[in-house]
Parts: structure tokens; C-alpha cells; sequence
């Protein structure tokens, strides 16, 4: 059975419930705790970023761990993507797969064993911020900026994995926009606040495929992953017209009547059907035919800024 992330982990305040599940959130402190004593191995003949999150879910790391790839192999890396894997995550791993070069195993040492033997230079990992055994050398953490930190709780209690205070081992922080205008000033000062080294990057998202869709038609969309707002509002923004959301938990694998059902509404409804890149991955081949999904692109605001960053840092270590 898929979790679905209760509402109240986003609230701006924790409510009564996050503070009854408060004393569980010790066992997570804990784990946390050993991680940050437990000495972590660093590697010598590859360089290795991670890009992950301290919030839960929805915030963009697939997509910049596929911008990265693009950009260091632009600049004449030998360069792969990886992510441990999860049998409940092959939506990420199939996407990962189909734009970049890419590496799963079971465990992130043997996936950089790997890389190695394939002479690779420079490896990016989608997730792994908390693993207990590597020492990445660069570090990177998404957010997104309606969500933050949500009631900044821990889990289970909140969306946290980590206290916000560990911003204060990373190196960078890139915050996920609907578009470039947005205005995050007051996350801009939390984060500084926290660390005032750390440097922040905005990005936001742009559909590739826009003009595949006609705009005059009337749309049911459907998504399961870790922010759906986030979906639905990229869609509101670039003016598709939405009659009907169906949202379900993070990485649902998806069944035949799931599927048969929504197309039987859209069908009385006379909609046409869209849903994420993430999502389409997982449905039955057989019953793509009638369902769209929108290719995102993600922009980084001084990218350049954010390359040499990673390359400064990366060369400093022997």
C-alpha cells in the first residue's frame, strides 16, 4: 500500500497531530545523529555529487540530476547518473535511463565500483544525502518554494528527513520555482541565517512539449508523485485548461482499471487526458494511446555560476 502524505506535514505551523507524533520522530534524531558521527568514506578515482533533499518528496531532484548530466557532459565529463535502487521507484530510474547514462545496483558503493570500472570521471546521484557511507564531494539539496519546509517538523510528525540546521554540511541549495519571477526572500533569509556560505540557485520548470497540445481543449490530469500542485500549477501557468485532478500517493504503480476509469470520465466528460513524464513511464503500453504527458525542462538561474561552483569544489580534492 502506497503512503500518501497527509496535508497537515505542510501546514505553516505543526497542529495538534504533528505534536502527538512528535516522540516518534526520536527514532529518525537518532539515525540522524549516528549519521553524522559514523566516518564516511570518500573516493579517490571519481568525483561525486549528490543531489537530494532534506524535505520529502517533490522537489525536483530528478530533474536537476538530468540538467547536471546535460551540462557536465557538455563540458567534456565523462559523466553518469545513478540512484540506488528501489523496487517502488522505477518511475525515476526508467526516466534517468532514457536521458542520460545511467547506473542502479543495490547499494551506492558498488554503483561508484561500478562507474569506476566504466573510467567514469564524474557521478551524479539523484538522492542518497543520507547515506551513512559516503562522503560525496559536492552535496546539493532541493526545495521547493511553496512547500519549504512545510510545519518543519520531523518525520513523522513533519515532512523533514533532516532539521533544517543541517544545511550547515552542505554546499548548495537549489529551490524549485513555478517560473522565474517568483519570490522567495524570506527562505533566502532562513537559509543564510542558518548558513551564510552556503550558496542558493533558483530554477524553474518549462514545458518542452507545449506546443504538442491544443490549448482550446479541456484536460483531466492525473499524477502520483511527491508534489502534485506542483504539476497542476505548471499547467494553470502555460494556460491549459483543467476540468478535472486525480491525485495519488508518490510512485503508484498503476493498474489497468485505474487507468480504464479515468479515461471512461474523460470520455462523458469529452476531455483529453494528461499526466507527468514520471507517471506515463509506469502505465500499460497498451493503454498509452489516449493519454499525454508534458516533457519538463529544467532552467537554473546562473547556471554558469553554479558550474564553476561544482568544478571549483570538485578540484580541490585530490
Amino acid at each position: 500500500m502506497k503512503f500518501k502524505k497527509p496535508n497537515f506535514w505542510d501546514y505553516k505551523k505543526p497542529n495538534l497531530v504533528a505534536y502527538l507524533l512528535s516522540p516518534l520522530s526520536l527514532i529518525v534524531k537518532i539515525n540522524n545523529l549516528i549519521l553524522n558521527i559514523k566516518p564516511k568514506k570518500k573516493f579517490k578515482n571519481i568525483k561525486t555529487i549528490c543531489v537530494g533533499n532534506i524535505y520529502v518528496g517533490g522537489t525536483g531532484k530528478t530533474p536537476t540530476v538530468i540538467k547536471l548530466y546535460e551540462i557536465f557532459k557538455t563540458n567534456g565529463f565523462k559523466v553518469s547518473t545513478a540512484k540506488k535502487f528501489y523496487n517502488d521507484q522505477k518511475d525515476e530510474n526508467s526516466i534517468l535511463k532514457n536521458r542520460s547514462k545511467f547506473i542502479t545496483l543495490d547499494s551506492r558503493q558498488k554503483i561508484i565500483q561500478k562507474a569506476i570500472e566504466e573510467n567514469c570521471e564524474l557521478l551524479i546521484f539523484d538522492d542518497g544525502l543520507q547515506d551513512r557511507q559516503i562522503d560525496y564531494d559536492f552535496k546539493l539539496v532541493c526545495f521547493d518554494n511553496k512547500k519549504w519546509v512545510g510545519n518543519s517538523f520531523i518525520i513523522p510528525s513533519g515532512p523533514m528527513r533532516e532539521k533544517i540546521d543541517s544545511l550547515k554540511k552542505y554546499d548548495a541549495v537549489i529551490i524549485k520555482n513555478i517560473d522565474k519571477k517568483s519570490d522567495q526572500n524570506e527562505i533566502y533569509k532562513s537559509i543564510n541565517k542558518i548558513n551564510p556560505k552556503i550558496k542558493i540557485f533558483d530554477s524553474f520548470f518549462k514545458i518542452k512539449n507545449k506546443d504538442e497540445f491544443n490549448l482550446n481543449d479541456k484536460f483531466l490530469i492525473f499524477s502520483g508523485i511527491g508534489n502534485s500542485n506542483s504539476f497542476r500549477e505548471i499547467l494553470i501557468k502555460n494556460n491549459f485548461n483543467i476540468i478535472k485532478e486525480i491525485v495519488f500517493p508518490d510512485h503508484y504503480n498503476y493498474k489497468n482499471h485505474d487507468i480504464l476509469n479515468m479515461m471512461k470520465v474523460a470520455e462523458n466528460k469529452n476531455i483529453k487526458i494528461i499526466t507527468t513524464e514520471k507517471d506515463y513511464v509506469k502505465i500499460p503500453t497498451s493503454l498509452r494511446e489516449k493519454i499525454d504527458f508534458i516533457k519538463i525542462d529544467l532552467e537554473i538561474l546562473e547556471q554558469k555560476k553554479l558550474t564553476e561552483l561544482i568544478e571549483s569544489k570538485i578540484s580541490e580534492i585530490n
